[in-house]
């Protein structure tokens, strides 16, 4: 049997306290009762006075704190003016801003084009330069309206990684030697075979305000204490920057410094001079770094927006098309201003996330604030001396070459791409050093796909084919040769470990199996499990379903003939390991390698039955490391001091909230439970069991049942639409549902639960699962509070029903003393919620049953 493993994906992937992309977190969502306003008139007095939010006004300024010194120092770095780098950071930040379809990526001179830059002003000269800038805007704009912004996405992340590597290996090498007090040389090589003399002449002011740079951006995020916390709300570059200026000021260092023309004499662009192929080749070169670089930075914001907690505004995924048209209008504006090429930067845009920006208003703001930096700040900014700027790009130019991203590729098998990529451009230049790595990853590619292993074998007089890798045409001359090695009448397997068949394949297998059965041959084909593949049409294996790996199922096989046999070889268990180590356990190793190195963190304590068919990670969609849970039978919580001896749920409870440290405690019932059975029909006269021991913990919640105080529960909702809900079917659904109301006060009792409800750091959630109906249902209250004691005073607690999307498919209250509004699932995901008053009789708060509805006497 080959084993589907089903996809997990949840709508937004939100986080735990200092983790991110965690599943699990769907089901805590989902448990929060979401309420909509009905419809109403808009407010009167035309809205807010300031349409600014007051999170895009602090983001952009971290972002502007950290683009002044950024900007300067990749102009420095490219040999252009260093007006160019405000020039770039103020249109990225207003032009792009206002027309990107990212609306908090932020735009402006970025150090993957450091080494493009440098080198087209090196051949052609500034004007030339800024030419070229505009036309590679106009090809961005081209691209745009051709909607291929998504086939950027199509190039191998180790060619791309590969070439920022590559961009960045050459920065710090150039960046050093102005570190030290030199000229940086033309290409890497000569900066590298330079290196020797260039630390043989050493100047001392320049390498002691370069270390005095380094120190601090790299010490600057480690501050210790509350002092440390309130200094590294000051970006590190800012601060290193600033270090440096007041260590050259005070002490009276004399480096070069920072020198802003007046903007009279600015350079704008003119005529582009040189060799049309030249030109050519900047302009394209230009025009696929700021798009890839652009585009990629734009997915990874969505990812980072999508991980925020507790976000109150909706901020739209990136549309990439239009995030390239907006790119090219600023690329187009800033050369024909004089600016460098402009790109979206990923350190600028997750600062950008992280100060809570919530829309395009803070990226367009820290443009205007670069702009009155440039008219008001200049004598402040002409303080900076030039090495602390090319210590600070030197530093981002080593942060280039990623240690996580080499790990990546080293993990996808994929080091030589990566490695010709970095070397090529290095030592050839960046289109080229690119072409090279698509090549190599072309290459990598058809190695993998003709990389078919075809053996043969003899076990107990039966022909044994095993092909494993893809079975493509370019195999076909060595199955056909191991095919026709099988002796004519000889029973054989061919067992397939492939994910992929071409038709020249196909037929090949196809006609040789007849063949073989006209002989008087007989032909088995099997899976990678061994497990027989069923003929087209046959129906054998109609079955088998995305979810069979969790169901006591083994598809071809007829368990019902021999299951004696079955469980006296283990053959379930030995079957499913398998298939676990064959299928699961690579895609999941690398992340349970993580968990088995940081420990686990799970967000929340899920107390369930030990029932067989409650299978938890299922119906929470969790993975490793999201739930601690905790099964017994009837999902109780004893006492504290009630446990006879047996503290395994206290001691899991306090391990949990205190040690763990979970943010909620979900108690889950389940119908058809047969401890809630065994229960009902307790005779007090049965001998003393180790099961009936345990069921006293569970009498409370029987005594809940029968109390003529309390309301009986009911499910409200359902997938039919129907929100009224209905009472509990009979006195055992009654009694699953009065335990876990039951069981959540019996949480409370306990010191460590007690302690955290106190302080408003744990949240106790109920619920239900129909086994029956796979519906799940959530025990509604405004509050953790009102939830756990629903029933405790006269009120019926309500289980409400969870729709698809994720959210409650009801808003009814428990404490409604009428018909209670209902959100019903929309056709339309825009629609807005509609309420309706029922007047179905399980809609009215429930009377006392009589015992011929289903009560114990």
């Amino acid at each position: 049997m080959t084993a589907c493993i089903p996809a997990r994906t949840s709508p937004t992937r939100s986080h735990r306290t200092g983790r991110t992309g965690r599943p699990g977190r769907a089901f805590l969502d989902a448990a929060r009762p979401r309420f909509k306003r009905p419809h109403s008139p808009p407010p009167s007095g035309g809205g807010r006075r300031f349409p600014v939010a007051g999170a895009d006004v602090s983001a952009s300024i971290a972002v502007f704190l950290i683009a002044l010194p950024l900007s300067l120092g990749i102009a420095l770095a490219t040999g252009a003016p260093l007006q160019a780098g405000l020039v770039a950071a103020a249109v990225g930040g207003i032009v792009a801003g206002r027309l990107g379809g990212s609306p908090l990526q932020v735009s402006g001179p970025a150090a993957g084009l450091t080494l493009v830059t440098a080198e087209l002003i090196q051949k052609y000269g500034w004007r030339t330069t800024c030419a070229i800038t505009v036309m590679a805007g106009l090809a961005q704009l081209a691209l745009s309206a051709l909607r291929v912004a998504r086939s950027a996405l199509v190039v191998s992340p180790a060619i791309v990684h590969g070439m920022v590597a590559g961009i960045g290996v050459t920065i710090a090498l150039a960046q050093l030697h102005v570190v030290l007090g030199g000229t940086p040389q033309s290409s890497a090589v000569d900066n590298f075979l330079g290196l020797p003399g260039q630390l043989a002449d050493l100047h001392t002011a320049a390498v002691s305000v370069s270390a005095v740079t380094v120190v601090v951006l790299l010490a600057w995020p480690r501050l210790p204490g509350r002092v440390g916390r309130a200094l590294r709300t000051v970006p590190a570059a800012l601060a290193a920057v600033a270090a440096a200026t007041v260590l050259a000021v005070v002490a009276v260092i004399g480096v070069p410094r920072v020198d802003l023309p007046s903007w009279s004499s600015h350079a704008l662009p003119g005529l582009p001079e040189g060799p049309v192929l030249g030109i050519a080749t900047g302009v394209l070169t230009i025009t696929l770094v700021t798009s890839v670089q652009s585009l990629l930075s734009a997915v990874a914001v969505d990812k980072l927006v999508a991980a925020r907690k507790n976000v109150t505004v909706h901020v739209p995924r990136s549309n990439l098309d239009r995030e390239l048209a907006g790119q090219g209008a600023a690329n187009i504006v800033s050369g024909a201003l004089g600016g460098l090429p402009v790109a979206g930067v990923a350190v600028r845009s997750v600062a950008n996330v992280s100060a809570g920006a919530v829309s395009r208003h803070s990226t367009m703001l820290h443009g205007l604030w670069v702009v009155l930096a440039a008219l008001v700040l200049v004598p402040v900014l002409d303080l900076i001396p030039l090495p602390a700027l090319a210590a600070l790009v030197m530093v981002i130019g080593i942060q280039m070459v990623s240690i996580t991203h080499i790990r990546s590729v080293t993990r996808h098998r994929e080091v030589v791409v990566y490695a010709v990529t970095v070397s090529g451009v290095v030592l050839i230049g960046i289109l080229q050093g690119v072409a090279l790595g698509i090549v190599v990853a072309s290459g990598v590619a058809m190695h993998r796909l003709t990389r078919t292993r075809i053996t043969r074998e003899t076990k107990e007089g039966v022909e044994h084919i095993r092909i494993r890798g893809q079975l493509t045409f370019l195999a076909v001359p060595r199955l056909s040769r191991a095919l026709h090695q099988i002796p004519q009448g000889a029973d054989a397997v061919v067992e397939l470990d492939g994910s992929f068949m071409d038709h020249a394949a196909y037929e090949t297998l196809q006609d040789w199996q007849m063949s073989h059965l006209a002989r008087g041959g007989q032909v088995e084909m099997t899976g990678r499990t061994g497990v027989r593949i069923a003929e087209p049409g046959a129906g054998a294996h109609a079955c088998c379903r995305p979810w069979t790996p969790w169901r006591n199922h083994h598809c071809g096989e007829h368990p019902e003939a021999e299951p004696q046999q079955h469980h006296l070889k283990g053959h379930q268990l030995a079957s499913g390991l398998s298939s676990f180590q064959r299928n699961t356990a690579p895609l999941v190793r690398e992340e349970l390698a993580r968990l088995a190195r940081e420990g686990q963190r799970p967000s929340q304590l899920f107390l369930t039955c030990a029932d067989s068919r409650l299978v938890t990670s299922m119906i929470t969609a969790s993975g490793p490391g999201d739930l601690f849970t905790v099964r017994n039978v009837g999902n109780l919580v004893p006492l504290p001091g009630a446990e006879s001896g047996d503290d395994s749920v206290a001691a899991a409870i306090e391990y949990a909230v205190d040690v763990l440290r979970v943010q909620s405690i979900t108690v889950c019932g389940h119908s058809d439970c047969g401890a809630m059975q065994t229960l009902l029909s307790s005779d007090p006269d049965a001998p003393e069991t180790s099961l009936r021991r345990w069921l006293r913990h569970g009498l409370p919640s029987l005594e809940r049942m029968k109390s003529a105080h309390r309301t009986w529960a009911r499910l409200s909702g359902g997938p039919s639409g129907d929100c009224t809900g209905r009472l509990p079917a009979d006195a055992a659904e009654q009694l699953c549902l009065a335990n876990v109301v039951q069981q959540l006060e019996h949480l409370k009792a306990h010191e460590a639960v007690a302690r955290r409800l106190a302080e408003g750091t744990l949240e106790l959630h109920g619920m239900y699962f129909h086994v029956g109906e796979a519906q799940a249902y959530l025990l509604a209250g405004p509050d953790p509070d009102t939830r756990a004691r629903a029933a405790g005073e006269g009120e019926g607690a309500v289980f409400e029903w969870v729709a698809p999307t994720g959210r409650a498919g009801t808003s009814t209250s428990p404490h409604a003393p009428s018909p209670a509004s209902c959100t019903a699932p929309s056709p339309d995901p825009s629609a807005d919620t509609c309420s309706h008053t029922s007047s179905h009789p399980a809609a009215r708060p429930p009377s006392r049953p009589s015992p011929r509805e289903g009560a114990p006497a």
